[in-house]
């Protein structure tokens, strides 16, 4: 993993066999992220995508270990009891099909190159038991 920061806003390149979700909370802590918006793309060869059972309140995900082009990460940074918490989802497509969801393994294949945005404000999350889900708190 590899960076430069112009302002707010930090480029990232992250490498064959280096996984994205780790990377992106490693790059939040390093730098003391409090909230960002991510956007990315590349290639991997090994992801979980999934959706969240609203009715069972879990995630449901479906592991994928063949080689798919990243079409699209979008996401966000924020904070849960004071650590880095990401948010992200992702489409992947190969000759044959295009899945997506959210993302919560991502081993890249070939590199992926990634956009974050630093926000001036800090957000927070809290869990609502209503959904099951983290939530932003303002």
């Amino acid at each position: 993993m590899k960076y430069i920061i112009d302002k707010d806003t930090i480029y990232l390149r992250i490498d064959k066999g280096e996984e994205v979700c780790s990377s992106l909370l490693k790059i939040a802590k390093e730098l003391n992220i409090n909230s960002a918006s991510i956007s990315g793309l590349g290639a991997s060869n090994e992801f979980t995508v999934g959706v969240f059972d609203l009715d069972k309140k879990e995630f449901i995900g479906n592991n994928f270990k063949t080689e798919y082009e990243i079409t699209n990460l979008t996401g966000n940074l924020s904070l849960k009891d004071n650590l880095p918490y990401l948010h992200l989802h992702g489409t992947f497509a190969n000759l044959k099909e295009v899945v997506g969801g959210h993302v919560t393994k991502c081993i890249i294949s070939l590199t992926a190159e990634m956009v974050i945005k630093k926000t001036n404000k800090k957000i927070n999350r809290i869990f609502d038991n209503e959904t099951g889900l983290n939530l932003w708190d303002f």
